[in-house]
């Protein structure tokens, strides 16, 4: 492939960013998971059975 300047886009995404030492990652990694914290189990349970928000 031949070199060539980054365009914006590429530049919105990775400018910037230096790879990281322990993972080699270029970017910090999006993770699609996430911790929730309740009161008790009847507050979780009423949580995701849409009874409380």
């Amino acid at each position: 492939m031949a070199d060539k300047t980054p365009g914006f886009d590429t530049l919105s995404l990775h400018g910037g960013a230096a790879p990281d030492p322990a993972t080699g990652a270029r970017v910090t990694p999006i993770y699609q998971t996430t911790a929730y914290v309740f009161e008790d189990v009847k507050h979780a349970s009423d949580l995701f059975a849409l009874r409380a928000f």
